[in-house]
């Protein structure tokens, strides 16, 4: 009795947050007053020049895939916007393409958040205001019709709210120890046809494997296997068909081999003791530079192939980290390693985190965060779902995301409270997310107008690996 009456009372706190910031106070987009190719161009420094055209080529494609890669953007908005006072761990970019499916050490199928580039303390609803709005926007891009957008928002968020309330009844220990995997939504889930896509997904992530992924990038030179070049996806950093201009510091480093030891030896020292004893029954075979997603365009990312004593391989993704868009526009203690700020994120966010999942400090001072590039990792085709099923989907991440912060802060109850059991917080989100989305669109036609005027340039992944050849 005494723990129902604490969360009670801690239900109680959420709901008096309401006084001073109402659930409706959410349908404000913010702060809109801005130029957002200035907030592009300041996302875009630092990162290998020759990339950024393709950066921005990835993003024109749509409204939605510049929504993907301007997560700057709605962060500058946001922090023009009433907060409900509950902070905690975000992911920051909570989109609805960056969920997905990934295989626990232990070999379970989860589906989770999978990318925490951008996690920071914020404002939960932070969260659910990216990911409600970008349902709208996948739907306009879809052409599904604002009656079923609108649903889609209302399905998110009435998700997000019942979970939230059944992890606010739970002890801390079963929180943490839930996880979604694809066992428990193929069993929840009722349309045959949502069953047909789940155990499709399920075949598919089970192919995906770093033995699979062995013949498609590599070939075998003598007693050692190499990355093969396939620009500007991939390529080596000081190979022939390099993206580096000549006055990188990367291109004037003295011992690059030393480098890359320095550099691995330096990861593996954040890593427990049995993963670095792993580790060490693999042998380096090659590194190459490697183009991921839309947003991360341009951030160092490389892959390092590893072979043990059986001639089986492992990839390692190292992906460069830089300042979080949520630190940028929400206050929040000062982070002395940007990739330990991903690697504690990811791992207080996720149910379960990658085996290889760790930080390192690369030359020159810059941060990155190493993990598995191909674990029985599966992402969504919304491209190929229909009205029904995108609102299906959206139920799981709703329900995805609620985990995810119940996990993450602790502050289940209060939020629940904050939420309550009506409709009011998916109402305004409606609206949010209507009116972000016009802004999307808005910012997407002066992002069309810079790159066909100059101030912009961009380039498709097909007209950029057509320099390549003769």
């Amino acid at each position: 009795m005494e723990i129902q009456a604490d969360v009670e009372e801690r239900r109680t706190r959420g709901k008096v947050l309401r006084q001073k910031v109402q659930r409706r106070d959410h349908e404000t987009v913010g702060n809109v007053d801005r130029d957002p190719i200035a907030l592009l161009e300041e996302s875009s420094a630092g990162r290998v020049s020759r990339l950024i055209p393709l950066r921005y080529g990835r993003m024109i494609a749509s409204p939605f895939t510049f929504y993907r890669g301007s997560a700057i953007i709605q962060a500058h908005d946001l922090a023009g916007t009433p907060n409900s006072s509950l902070a905690m761990q975000i992911c920051g970019d909570c989109h609805l393409m960056n969920f997905g499916g990934f295989a626990t050490p232990e070999r379970a199928l989860l589906f989770d958040v999978n990318d925490f580039d951008e996690t920071s303390p914020g404002p939960w609803e932070w969260d659910l205001k990216r990911l409600a709005a970008s349902f709208v926007v996948a739907a306009r891009h879809l052409r599904h019709g604002k009656a079923a957008a609108d649903s889609m928002v209302y399905d998110v968020v009435n998700s997000y709210r019942d979970r939230m309330a059944e992890y606010a009844e739970m002890g801390i220990l079963d929180t943490w120890y839930d996880r979604i995997t694809f066992d428990r939504l193929l069993e929840s889930a009722i349309d045959p046809e949502v069953q047909k896509r789940i155990r499709r997904a399920m075949e598919r992530a089970a192919g995906r494997t770093h033995e699979s992924l062995l013949p498609k990038l590599t070939e075998r030179q003598g007693d050692r296997w190499r990355i093969l070049d396939a620009p500007p996806a991939v390529f080596h950093v000081r190979g022939a068909q390099t993206l580096f201009e000549s006055d990188d510091d990367w291109l004037n480093v003295d011992d690059p081999e030393r480098v890359v030891d320095d550099c691995f030896g330096d990861y593996k020292s954040t890593l427990a003791p049995d993963r670095r004893q792993l580790l060490d029954h693999f042998a380096l075979q090659d590194v190459a530079f490697k183009v991921v997603g839309v947003g991360s365009v341009g951030t160092r990312c490389l892959i390092q192939l590893m072979i043990d004593g059986h001639g089986k391989p492992l990839f390692l993704q190292i992906k460069e980290a830089s300042k979080s868009v949520v630190a940028r526009y929400f206050k929040s203690a000062t982070v002395s390693h940007e990739g330990r700020r991903v690697v504690d994120g990811q791992r207080l966010m996720q149910a379960a985190s990658d085996l290889f999942l760790g930080w390192s400090k690369g030359p020159f001072g810059r941060h990155f965060y190493i993990r598995q590039l191909r674990d029985m990792k599966f992402s969504a085709d919304i491209e190929l779902m229909d009205a029904g099923l995108l609102a299906n989907y959206g139920r799981v991440c709703g329900w995805v995301l609620a985990r995810a912060h119940a996990k993450a802060g602790g502050l289940a109850a209060e939020i629940s409270g904050y939420l309550g059991a009506s409709d009011r917080m998916a109402e305004s989100m409606i609206v949010y997310s209507n009116a972000y989305a016009d802004q999307v669109e808005r910012d997407y036609d002066l992002f069309v107008k810079a790159c066909r005027s100059g101030r912009l340039e961009a380039r498709t992944d097909t007209d950029m690996a057509a320099d390549f050849f003769v």
